[in-house]
């Protein structure tokens, strides 16, 4: 124990974590920028409820146009600001807050890079990411320092391989070894494709893709802790991700997962590759802006550090497994999937329609596309928490339109993965008489099997 102690508070060279703080920084802005483009208005203003996450209800956003772009103007500014290591702790904790805030307004756009993004962010907060090649390190002196305690790194590090195993064992379902929905999404963009990439879109080249992510993710992560086996795995994860950049769009995530991925390789990997371009091309070396080494902590501080880094692990580890608490299939009734990096697991398609019955008999029929985005209502359809949180919208709307008491019931269909529609939710099911969670209680059990199975 003590040997491993030692070794997580050894100094390292600091240039490995001030090369992933400038490229994290970088990748921030450009979501940023990019999302203030992608009509916030429209995501946030327009609808007429947001779907917030159980607990965060509160979570509301901003009530004027101007107020949401001037948020995402400033995470805008505290991602150059953590890019150039400029006042960093600051904006890296102003940032934390507004992009959480930003992720909390609506469930409608989870995506698990924003999840994946916040838990870095807040990881980033402790660590002295601005100690080289940064503003602060030129304006204060003390904050300059070439190197950090291993264990800056080693925290990434394994954060970055917790999520990498779990998306992992998260595709050992019967749907995705049944190649589903990766085929419907392939075959799918079949037309989209020059013929030489034909071989994607057909079984073989399917099959591939789904049995080669299983094995890069549960094998592939694990081997980037061997030396002579990084490099042909991030040329592998390389490749991986450039190709899910083409073929699903997912943003930023691709980039990240390969820019973190960096972290695996020797803490000076900046500084050598550096007096490798120096030495091709005769240019200066660059200035290390202090010679001091990195302060040891305190035996009372190792232990809060190894005490908080167990805790926060093992949380990580933990609570994407929670979806085995509940009964039935998670990708139906979606109990635990959130946070659970369960990615791509699930195509759902579905139609849903509200009654609303007064006590004195009377009946509305409600159709959500009035109410909601096109993205929210293609999203509610199949997931029962968003089912619920219109029907209790719609119940209260009219509770105090009619000031009368009313139930609200849903006809809600939804195919998973290719199969045909199911009804989700018994038709004489008051939602709004049903706890929120777990949604298995009141959704009902999917037992249509994919076609040919």
């Amino acid at each position: 124990m003590d040997s491993i102690t030692q070794r997580l508070f050894a100094s390292v060279d600091a240039s490995s974590l001030a090369v992933f703080r400038i490229g994290f920084g970088a990748l921030l802005i450009f979501n940023s920028i990019n999302e203030m483009f992608l009509c916030l208005h429209c995501q946030y203003l327009q609808p007429s409820l947001v779907f917030s996450y159980r607990h965060f209800d509160w979570v509301q956003p901003w009530p004027t146009t101007w107020a949401l772009y001037a948020h995402w103007t400033i995470m805008a500014l505290c991602s150059v600001a953590i890019m150039l290591g400029y006042y960093y702790r600051f904006a890296m904790v102003l940032f934390t807050i507004m992009f959480s805030y930003a992720f909390l307004l609506e469930q409608a756009i989870y995506l698990n890079h924003y999840y994946m993004v916040i838990l870095f962010c807040i990881l980033m907060i402790f660590l002295p990411a601005n100690s080289l090649w940064s503003l602060d390190a030129r304006r204060d002196t003390r904050i300059a320092n070439p190197e950090v305690a291993r264990w800056c790194i080693i925290l990434l590090v394994l954060q970055l391989e917790i999520i990498l195993i779990h998306a992992g064992l998260a595709k050992l379902t019967p749907d995705w070894l049944n190649l589903e929905p990766l085929r419907m999404w392939m075959q799918g963009k079949r037309p989209e494709f020059p013929p030489i990439f034909t071989t994607l879109t057909n079984d073989i080249g399917i099959a591939i893709g789904a049995y080669g992510a299983i094995a890069l993710h549960l094998l592939g992560a694990p081997l980037l802790f061997f030396k002579r086996w990084q490099i042909p795995v991030l040329c592998t994860y390389a490749c991986f991700h450039v190709m899910n950049h083409l073929v699903f769009n997912i943003g930023i995530f691709p980039w990240f997962t390969l820019f973190a991925s960096l972290l695996f390789l020797a803490p000076d990997w900046p500084r050598k590759l550096w007096a490798k371009i120096r030495a091709a091309n005769t240019l200066p070396a660059p200035a290390l802006l202090n010679s001091s080494t990195s302060k040891s902590a305190s035996t009372t501080g190792r232990v809060v550090i190894l005490t908080l880094m167990t805790v926060w692990l093992i949380g990580q580890i933990l609570i994407p497994l929670r979806h085995w608490s509940y009964p039935g299939n998670v990708a139906w009734n979606e109990d635990g999937h959130l946070f659970s990096w369960r990615m791509k697991l699930r195509s759902k398609r579905g139609t849903a329609q509200y009654r609303v019955v007064a006590v004195d008999g009377r009946e509305w029929l409600i159709d959500p596309s009035t109410y909601l985005t096109a993205k929210q209502h293609r999203k509610m359809t199949c997931i029962p928490d968003l089912l619920w949180q219109f029907a209790n919208f719609i119940g209260q709307e009219k509770t105090n339109q009619e000031n009368i008491e009313v139930a609200v019931y849903v006809d809600a269909h939804c195919s998973l993965n290719s199969r045909p529609k199911q009804r989700m939710i018994a038709f004489d099911t008051d939602l709004t008489k049903v706890a929120r969670s777990p949604a298995s209680n009141w959704v009902l059990p999917l037992v249509t099997p994919l076609p040919g199975h």
